[in-house]
C-alpha cells in the first residue's frame, strides 16, 4: 500500500483492532434466544456502545427494536455545514453450526495461515471494526470531515426486521447523504468491489400432516401416506432436472451485466467436490446474483440414530427463497406458498408460514459517493480498480433506507470475500482486507466531504 497518513494511521493501530475483534468475537450474540442466551447479544451491543462513547461518538443508545434485540447508534459530529454519512454494521453472528467441524473454538479470535478465525470475523463485526478504524485514522491524520452516525444492528442473521421497523418509527434518526453499508465483500481477496445489487429473501415453514398419529410401517407401510415422503415431494418439486429453481410463476432466465464469475473460479471458493457438478443453467452470475434460487434449510424428521419403522404423520422443513432485483419479496412469497400447496400430494394436509422476508437492492452506481470510493479504492488498493459485483445475499435494511432517504447514495462494501467462508464453519477475516478497506472507507469520507 502506498504511503500516505490514512494508510500509516490505520497500520499503527491493527494491534488494537486485533484485540477489539478478539473481544468482540468472545460475545456469543446469536439473536436466536432459543439457541443462546439473549444476555450474549445485550453484552456485544453494551462492548460496542462503550467502544462509540470512548471514540467521542454523541447521543450513544441502545435501541430496542421491536424484535426484542438491541441495535447501537452513536452520532460524531463533524465541521459546520458538513454532509452525513451513516456507516451500518451488524454485531450479531450466525450459530457456529458443528463446533467440533471448527479447527479452533468459534468465539475464540485465532490467527492461523495469516488469517483471523471466530464467527463474526467477517460477517460483520470486523464490520465494526472496519467503521471505528477508518473514523480514528482520519481523527489521526487531520480529522473526520462530515458528521458521522453508526448504526449496528443487533438481528441482521435473523431476518425479523427490527432495525427496519425501528426505522421506520424513527424516520430522522438514519437520514443522511450517502449511507455504506460494511456488510458484503470484494469479489476475491485483493480486488477492491462494490456491490451494486443484493437478492431480496423469504423464509416459509410449511408443514405436511397425513395422518393422526405414527404408525407401524410393517403393519401399515404401502398404502399409509407418510408425510416425511410428500414432503420430500415438495421438496423435490422446487428444482428442475439440472438443478435450476423451479417455483411456479417466478422467471428463471435473467441475466446479469457486470463482472463475469468463472466457473472453476465458483468452484474453488465454494469448495465444490471433485466430480461433483454445479446446478442451475446460464453463467455463474446469472445464478447467484440475478435469479431466484431455493435452498431447504432444515427438516423436522427422525434422526437416523435412534429411528424406528414408523410411517410418519407429521414432517416439516424450513424453506430459503432468494429473489433477485426487480421481483417483489411479498409476491415472491405468496408464489412460492401457492407452489408449495399445489405440489403437495395424495391430499394430504399442508400448511405454509412467512416468518421471514426482505427485498432486492440495486444500487445507482452513477452518482457523485461511487466516483468518491472508485478513487479511494484505487489508492487503497494500488495497481487495481473498483469492480461491481452482485450478491446473492440479502440486507433487508437496504430497501428501507432507499425508501426512507430517496436522496441518499447507497454504497456497499465489506470483509466477506469468498475465503471467508460466512455462515459456514472456519469463518475467518483477512487482515490486509481489513487494514486495506478500513483505509478505502478513511479516503471515502475525505473525497465525499469534498465534492
Amino acid at each position: 500500500m502506498s504511503s500516505n497518513p490514512v494508510a500509516e494511521a490505520v497500520a499503527s493501530l491493527m494491534p488494537k483492532a486485533k484485540e477489539e475483534l478478539t473481544e468482540l468475537v468472545a460475545f456469543k450474540s446469536v439473536a436466536d434466544f432459543d439457541q443462546f442466551p439473549k444476555s450474549e447479544s445485550e453484552g456485544a451491543a453494551r462492548w460496542l456502545a462503550d467502544a462509540l462513547s470512548a471514540d467521542g461518538f454523541q447521543d450513544v443508545a441502545l435501541l430496542d427494536t421491536p424484535d426484542g434485540t438491541q441495535s447501537v447508534y452513536g452520532y460524531l459530529p463533524g465541521p459546520e455545514g458538513a454532509k452525513t454519512v451513516l456507516l451500518y454494521a451488524h454485531y450479531d453472528v450466525q450459530p457456529p453450526l458443528d463446533e467440533a467441524g471448527w479447527t479452533t473454538p468459534p468465539f475464540e479470535l485465532t490467527e492461523r495461515d495469516g488469517r483471523w478465525y471466530g464467527r463474526g470475523a467477517a460477517d460483520c463485526k470486523g464490520g465494526v471494526i472496519m467503521h471505528l478504524l477508518a473514523l480514528r485514522a482520519l481523527r489521526a491524520s487531520g480529522g473526520v470531515p462530515v458528521n458521522i452516525k453508526v448504526i449496528a444492528e443487533g438481528s441482521e442473521e435473523q431476518g425479523t426486521g427490527g432495525l427496519e421497523r425501528y426505522a421506520e418509527e424513527h424516520p430522522d434518526l438514519l437520514a443522511a447523504d450517502a449511507i455504506v453499508i460494511g456488510d458484503v465483500g470484494n469479489f476475491h481477496a485483493g480486488l477492491p468491489t462494490v456491490t451494486s445489487t443484493l437478492r431480496g429473501m423469504t423464509l416459509v415453514r410449511v408443514r405436511v400432516d397425513t395422518l393422526e398419529g405414527n404408525l407401524h410401517s410393517g403393519q401399515f407401510g404401502g398404502a399409509a401416506p407418510d408425510a416425511l415422503a410428500a414432503l420430500i415431494r415438495v421438496l423435490d418439486s422446487l428444482r428442475a432436472e439440472d438443478g435450476s429453481t423451479t417455483v411456479d410463476g417466478l422467471a428463471p432466465e435473467a441475466r446479469w451485466e457486470g463482472v463475469e464469475y468463472a466457473d472453476a473460479q465458483f468452484r474453488k471458493d465454494a469448495k465444490v467436490l471433485d466430480g461433483v457438478d454445479l446446478i442451475g443453467s446460464g453463467s455463474v452470475a446469472d445464478r447467484i446474483w440475478a435469479r431466484p434460487a431455493v435452498t431447504v434449510l432444515g427438516i423436522d424428521c427422525p434422526p437416523v440414530v435412534g429411528a424406528t419403522p414408523s410411517v410418519q404423520a407429521s414432517a416439516r422443513a424450513l424453506i430459503s427463497l432468494r429473489v433477485p432485483p426487480g421481483v417483489d419479496a411479498v409476491d415472491a412469497t405468496k408464489l412460492l406458498q401457492a407452489h408449495l400447496e399445489a405440489h403437495t400430494p395424495w391430499g394430504a394436509r399442508v400448511r405454509t408460514e412467512q416468518i421471514g422476508q426482505g427485498q432486492a437492492f440495486r444500487a445507482d452506481t452513477s452518482s457523485p459517493a461511487y466516483a468518491a470510493m472508485a478513487d479511494a479504492m484505487s489508492l487503497a488498493y494500488p495497481g487495481q480498480e473498483m469492480q461491481y459485483a452482485g450478491q446473492g445475499g440479502s440486507i433487508p435494511l437496504c430497501n428501507t433506507l432507499a425508501s426512507l432517504y430517496p436522496q441518499a447514495e447507497i454504497l456497499l462494501i465489506g470483509l466477506s470475500e469468498p475465503e471467508a467462508q460466512i455462515h459456514a464453519v472456519n469463518e475467518s477475516v483477512s487482515p490486509d482486507e481489513l487494514e486495506r478497506l478500513s483505509v478505502a472507507e478513511a479516503l471515502f469520507l475525505r473525497n465525499y466531504a469534498a465534492n
